[in-house]
Formats: C-alpha cells, structure tokens, sequence
C-alpha cells in the first residue's frame, strides 16, 4: 500500500517520515482519533514504507499486503465450528481480513463483522493473539529489517492480553514498530498507553475529500462539494452518503408529506402517511426520526442564509428554499422536544400508529407559531 491511498492527513504523514529521517522512531506508536479518518490507512502506508528495502520482490509483496514481516492484529469471534477451548487468534481470519483490507483501508467494525460472519456476536483480540504475536515478532525478520506488527483496535483486547502485550511492548523484539488504530484509547491500560507515542489523527479537510470524491468516485465538483461537508471529515460517512441515498431520499420524501399534509391540514391523509411510518420497523422508524431532527435543525439553519452553516443534499435544499420559513424561534425547540419524545416511546415499544398519527397531528398546530 502506497501513501497515495491515504486521503489528506499530509501532516500526520510527513511527521511520520520525519522521525525516520531523524532516527528517532519509537518501537511503538498509536494513532488515535474519530472514525473514517484514516488511522489505518496511515497504519498500513507508514508500516508498508518501513519495509520498503528498493527491492522488486519486496514492493510485489506490499503492494498484496503479503509482505512476512507485516503483522496485523485485529478483533475476532468465535466460530460454532471452533473447538470449545479454542481462543481465536486473528489467523484464523486471515483470508476475510486480507480481502477487506484489499478493498481499501477505510472500513468500520460493523464492515469487519460482516466479514467474518458474526454480526450478532462481540469482537474481542483474546490472549491467544498476544501469544501469537510473541511467536512470530520473536522470530529474526525474514527480509533483514523492520518487523511491523499493526493492531487494529487495540481498546478490544481482553485483559489477559492486554497484560500480555504490554510485556511485549517494555521489551520488544530487535528492529520491531508497534503501530496501534486506536478509537477509545480511554478504554486500554494505563501502562499501555504511557509506554506508546500517541498521535492524534484530525478530520480529513473538506477540500481532501471533495478532491478525492471527483477523482476515486468520478462524481461532479458540485455533489463532491455537498458531500464533503455532510462528511464532516470522515472519509466513510462521504461514502455512506454516496451508498444511502435511497434511504435517504424515501426519508426525505416522508418528511416532505408530513409538512406538506401538515399545512394543508388533511387528516385522513396524515392518518395514512402515519400508517406507512408505523409499517417501516421500530430501527426504520428511529432512524427516520433522527433524520427529521436533522432536517429541522437544517431548515432553520437556513433562514440565516449563511452557507457554511447549513448541511443539505440538493434535493433537500430545493425543498427548504420554500418551507425553510416555516421553522423559526417560535417552534424549533417544541419540534424538536416533539421528535425527541416519539423516539423515546418508539424505543419504549408504544404503538407506531397511534405515536406516528399524533405527531402528525401536532405538527398542524406547531406549523403556524411564530
């Protein structure tokens, strides 16, 4: 893997190039910071550049992330198919983890977990994989350099393993770099992370990611632009809205016949669009509610007419040029309390219907305040 995949986060790169210019590479580092960012494109970039020696046989190697003295450690389950006392080590999900990283460095635990196959189970790295990791980091490097062992996620290891790499860590192997993705350094031992050269990974820049869109994704300046700043940093959530958008736009066009059913006041209409919102699933239905504060709060926004203040699709700025006035001081936080109280009795298990018909039903009444 090349520092050409990484998206933005120059500083972090160069920084990383400087202490080996410098020769004064800790044995360990770990990159912390929000999801989507680039933690473990950075990971992969600086450990593939570490055992980059020139050599053709070398780059064929990084270039398939097969090189054998790149180590990674990542979260696993346990199979059915697994002996009972059994720890998984990552190993065992080899295949699944090289495919994933193959499709490119920027995934979330959830992509992983479907992965592997266990999306109802909890990933743990067990003691096992310390074990593991001793073995082979004990091993004399096979090309004569660096050994790179990459933990993605290291605030999962149990504490058994933990205890057992923070041994590893005080007395590391000759010539080996730890490099640890880390999102909740909160969560691992204090002694682990004092022993560690912290660096904090920021958000991407808009203006990366609105370069990268058009370049990777082949999409327009204009959607790049829109996207970039509904990313809010994060190279996967550009992605996620590039991949919901037909939830979205089904969301948005629920959210569009509420108001508009609203403000013409037609109850036997609403009494319907309740009963299409009672029929999408209480997760469905969350998440709809969730999009409706966003929207509102966008809406609102938008009366001051200041750009960099508001965060809307084009589809959902056209529709507020229009409706936007109708959210103002006098009912943005009755609306918003209104939401917020039909996702609580939504997670309570009340009837959607009858939630969904009275929301629906308020909205006549918030729509006119002023």
């Amino acid at each position: 893997m090349h520092w050409s995949e990484v998206i933005g986060q120059k500083e972090v790169q160069e920084r990383l190039m400087q202490m080996v210019s410098e020769d004064r590479l800790p044995h360990a580092l770990m990159l912390c910071g929000p999801q989507g960012v680039g933690k473990m494109a950075l990971a992969t970039a600086f450990g593939c550049q570490l055992l980059d020696d020139g050599r053709t046989s070398s780059k064929a190697m990084l270039d398939k992330l097969e090189h054998p003295d790149l180590h990674f450690t990542y979260p696993t389950i346990k199979l059915p198919s697994m002996s009972t006392d059994h720890k998984p080590v990552s190993d065992d999900f080899a295949r699944e983890w090289h495919e994933l990283m193959m499709g490119g460095p920027y995934f979330t635990m959830d992509d992983w977990m479907q992965a592997m196959g266990g999306e109802n189970q909890q990933a743990i790295i067990t003691a096992g994989e310390s074990d593991d990791l001793v073995r082979k980091l004990s091993l004399k490097s096979s090309q004569g350099g660096y050994k790179v062992s990459i933990i993605w996620l290291p605030e999962r290891m149990n504490i058994e393993c933990a205890n057992k790499l923070l041994k590893l860590i005080e007395e590391p192997p000759q010539q080996t770099v730890f490099i640890m993705v880390c999102e909740d350094p909160d969560k691992l031992l204090e002694t682990i992370r004092s022993r560690v050269q912290r660096i904090d990974v920021k958000k991407i820049d808009d203006a990366c990611i609105e370069q990268a869109l058009v370049e990777r994704r082949g999409i327009s300046e204009e959607a790049a632009h829109r996207i970039a700043r509904l990313a809010n940093g994060s190279w996967l959530k550009a992605m996620e809205e590039l991949q919901v958008g037909s939830e979205n736009e089904q969301f948005l066009d629920m959210f569009i016949s509420l108001m508009r059913l609203a403000y013409q006041r037609k109850i036997k209409d609403l009494r319907k669009w309740s009963e299409v919102m009672a029929g999408f699933g209480r997760e469905k239905q969350k998440r709809w509610l969730t999009y409706f504060l966003r929207m509102i709060r966008e809406n609102f926004m938008y009366n001051f007419q200041q750009e960099e203040l508001v965060y809307m699709t084009e589809k959902e700025e056209n529709f507020a040029r229009n409706f936007a006035r109708f959210v103002n001081e006098g009912n943005i936080l009755p609306i918003s309390d209104l939401a917020n109280l039909a996702i609580r009795d939504i997670g309570q298990n009340a009837n959607a219907k009858i939630v969904f018909f009275d929301f629906s039903l308020q909205m006549i009444v918030l729509l006119i305040q002023k």
